[in-house]
């Protein structure tokens, strides 16, 4: 797979990635390396990156609780002692190796750690190889508020093996393939058709499915690189998904569900509100509807956890003046922005789903 260009690094892909590591590693002056790791990306990732490596390589671990309820400032603060007491300075590496949480954060800490040092991301999670792959955004939660504190700072580069995907339970396969859903119900309509109709994912077609996505969200970003416009429309699905995601995390009587699956319920609901005001074939949102429930299962959201859901939607970054801003849809590749709705919509949306 040919490498891909973003503002000003390179995404690589299986085989050409570990050489393009090692060659920038060869070739670029670093006082140290280190790689940052969760406790399940340790377990099953780590042995694989280190065979690339070459023998006399040197480096340190540093180790992380995973889960998203770690992405915190907290946890920054625990790997900044933590380089700190290594001996870290401005001209060493940190690899990031793990998924979103992992990538967004280490990232992060990289780009204030003695006000910036270098870093490199190994996503290992279909969500994060499609997702946080590329755009430069980093941070961490601020309590359940998804994504609140942070900064945009671009790696070094971004190396793509699909082998990790083998690590992966079908759960989290599932969640990653929620935003490939999104970019062909924005974008490439061709991708979710070829998603709602195959039997099963096989490894060349999933190739295939991770590459297009990285190169529309790459697209988009080159053209909207701080969020300005067009790169609003990688949030389609997140208003509403986020505040779910959020509302389900912080909930004791619910269990926590995945980015993904809120994310496609966030779809459905905003889909359906692109039908309502902007005509968007109903017949299509239904078919939405009908796969994300029997692909991901129904998530029970009762009537008395509207109101919270909505509360939480106040926080969307996306917002201007308190006011919520939805991105809808008017057709495939064809956008609303800024749109406001009013609570009575905002409610049948969410009765949508659940009926």
């Amino acid at each position: 797979m040919k490498s891909i260009l973003s503002t000003d690094y390179y995404v690589h892909f299986n085989n050409d990635a570990f050489i393009e590591l090692e060659k920038y590693l060869n070739e670029n002056f670093h006082s140290k390396l280190f790689i940052l790791v969760d406790a399940n990306t340790r377990e099953h990732c780590l042995p694989y990156l280190l065979k690339q490596f070459e023998e006399d390589m040197n480096f340190e671990i540093i180790e992380i609780e995973a889960g998203e309820i770690h992405k915190k400032i907290d946890t920054c603060g625990l790997i900044w002692n933590q380089l700190t007491n290594l001996g870290a300075d401005r001209k060493s590496v940190l690899v990031n190796l793990g998924g979103g949480v992992i990538t967004d954060m280490g990232g992060f800490v990289a780009s204030t750690f003695k006000r910036g040092i270098k870093f490199i991301n190994i996503p290992t999670t279909l969500l994060s190889m499609v997702d946080a792959s590329v755009g430069g955004k980093t941070g961490v939660d601020l309590g359940v508020l998804k994504n609140q504190i942070g900064l945009f700072s671009n790696p070094e580069m971004v190396l793509i093996d699909t082998v990790f995907l083998k690590t992966l339970s079908d759960r989290e396969m599932r969640s990653g393939m929620a935003e490939i859903i999104k970019y062909g119900l924005t974008f490439d309509i061709n991708i979710w058709r070829e998603i709602h109709s195959m039997n099963e994912l096989k490894s060349e077609i999933l190739d295939d499915l991770v590459y297009r996505s990285i190169e529309i969200k790459n697209n988009v970003v080159l053209k909207d690189l701080k969020e300005d416009n067009l790169r609003k429309t990688l949030n389609f699905g997140h208003t509403m998904g986020h505040a779910i995601e959020s509302y389900f995390l912080e909930s004791k009587e619910k269990n926590s569900l995945t980015h993904g699956e809120a994310i496609a319920i966030g779809m459905v609901i905003e889909l359906y509100y692109s039908s309502k005001l902007f005509g968007y074939p109903i017949s299509e949102t239904g078919s939405l509807k009908d796969f994300v429930i029997r692909y991901y299962g129904k998530v029970p959201i009762l009537e008395t956890d509207f109101d919270a859901i909505i509360s939480l939607m106040q926080y969307d970054k996306k917002n201007v003046n308190g006011m919520v801003n939805f991105i809808l849809l008017k057709n495939a590749g064809e956008f609303a922005f800024d749109v406001q709705l009013d609570n009575d919509l905002i409610l049948k949306g969410l009765k949508y789903y659940n009926n």
